[in-house]
């Protein structure tokens, strides 16, 4: 009983990524241009962290929300914009031009700049902890 505690204990701190092809192929690249571990923590101090351009305060949760399991809305365009979070919305994070069509309009958006791979590393690990 004791080692089957163990092992629930161990696999429980796996990351989620680990079991998604696409953003486990997506890590393993950022991995390998960065210096740092990936952090879900890392991830959403740099989700909740706010910019200013054109005159207005922006970050990824101010379309996506803090809580990435639920709806969340664009902040220019008011569309409405499905949970990030793959634990509640099973369609994300599986093809890869999407994730990769999407880190470059929103880093461009929120940050003025395309977001280094040690920055989508953290985004990743945040959203695949929701």
């Amino acid at each position: 009983m004791t080692k089957l505690l163990f092992i629930a204990a161990a696999l429980a701190g796996t990351p989620a990524f680990a079991t998604n092809p696409v953003v486990e192929e997506l890590m393993k690249e950022f991995r390998a241009a960065s210096t740092v571990e990936f952090s879900a923590e890392r991830g959403r101090q740099l989700w909740s962290q706010a910019f200013v351009r054109d005159g207005e305060s922006r970050s990824c949760a101010s379309c996506h929300t803090g809580d990435l399991r639920k709806d969340g809305r664009h902040a220019s365009t008011g569309k409405a914009i499905k949970p990030l979070a793959p634990s509640v919305n099973p369609a994300r994070l599986t093809e890869r031009a999407e994730i990769e069509k999407w880190f470059g309009r929103n880093c461009k958006w929120t940050y003025g700049r395309g977001c280094t791979p040690e920055e989508k590393g953290h985004f990743l690990a945040f959203i695949q902890a929701q």
